[in-house]
């Protein structure tokens, strides 16, 4: 299929993208939706202003579809964005990095059932542990961007996603109870690299923001480099 792929430049719509290309799909476009607020209900707000950059490593068009962030309307906003890149990449399907999200995955096969796309949803319903894993086996390159969550401190932002990270994960849910995705809200990642980026992202400024129990990476600079 001719698919676009929903893209924040997190893990998950990473590995999505991952799988479909893999699993010899045509990706057509990354689609970013780039909220106003940062309490977006739907999407990914820190750092995704970058995804164009892992676009350009990818070798993949970027389109970005500018929303609200209130909820409700960023769908509508949505949905009129990818009707005019279905018109113009003229695409079969929408692809997402939903995995548990009940709230995110039906809103998006909403829009893709009133616009005739297909939905693709590559890790739905998947164990997210093994997701975790397969992520730090097949050497994507993954920090924390933001964390909310009890047992997740401001030492998280800008941490890589390793065996190390993934075992303090595993020991924070066992005590709180949260997501180990991430898909409640309580954490949010960028991608520096993966095995389909023909060049990767090098980090040359960041820097962390906290307030009471939350807090954002915010990446200032970085370059694109050759891999190896």
């Amino acid at each position: 299929m001719k698919i676009a792929m929903l893209f924040s430049g997190g893990k998950d719509s990473n590995l999505a993208l991952y799988r479909l290309v893999k699993s010899g799909h045509e990706v057509a476009a990354l689609v970013t939706a780039l909220p106003s607020r940062s309490d977006s209900w739907m999407f990914h707000y820190p750092n995704a202003h970058l995804a164009s950059a892992q676009a350009e490593c990818l070798g993949i068009p970027w389109e970005s579809i500018r929303v609200s962030g209130e909820e409700g309307i960023e769908v509508e906003e949505l949905e009129r964005g990818i009707e005019a890149i279905k018109r113009r990449r003229e695409i079969e399907a929408l692809g997402t990095g939903a995995i548990a999200s009940r709230y995110q995955r039906s809103r998006i096969a909403e829009v893709c059932s009133r616009l005739g796309l297909e939905c693709a949803s590559p890790l739905w319903g998947e164990d997210e542990e093994s997701l975790l894993r397969e992520l730090i086996g097949l050497n994507f390159e993954v920090y924390f961007a933001s964390v909310s969550a009890e047992g997740l401190t401001r030492e998280w932002l800008g941490r890589r996603l390793d065996q190390g990270a993934l075992a303090s994960l595993l020991s924070i849910k066992d005590r709180y109870k949260i997501n180990i995705s991430g898909e409640g809200g309580e954490y949010e990642t960028f991608v520096a690299d993966s095995p389909l980026f023909r060049r990767k992202i090098r980090i040359t400024a960041a820097s962390p923001s906290w307030s009471r129990n939350w807090g954002v990476w915010e990446i200032s600079g970085y370059e694109i480099v050759k891999k190896g």
